[in-house]
């Protein structure tokens, strides 16, 4: 005989709060030169990257976390 699946059930109002943490509410703007701007465009064409935002996002957050993980917090 199987057994049957138990089905784990998670709280809805922990759901609708880890989705509403996630939300993007604060805007961030930067300014690029023709030739930042002209890198990125290619970058984008050559790897079929639709949206930049996605982009930007992922390479700054990656250099912060890194930068996070190779300097950490000093108690003395």
């Amino acid at each position: 005989m199987r057994k049957k699946k138990t089905i784990s059930r998670i709280d809805p109002d922990f759901l609708k709060k880890e989705k509403a943490s996630l939300i993007r509410k604060n805007r961030q703007v930067i300014y690029l030169n023709d030739k930042e701007m002209a890198a990125i465009n290619e970058y984008c064409s050559r790897f079929k990257v639709n949206t930049k935002s996605v982009l930007f996002r992922q390479a700054i957050m990656e250099k912060i976390l890194k930068g996070l993980d190779s300097n950490p917090p000093t108690l003395f």
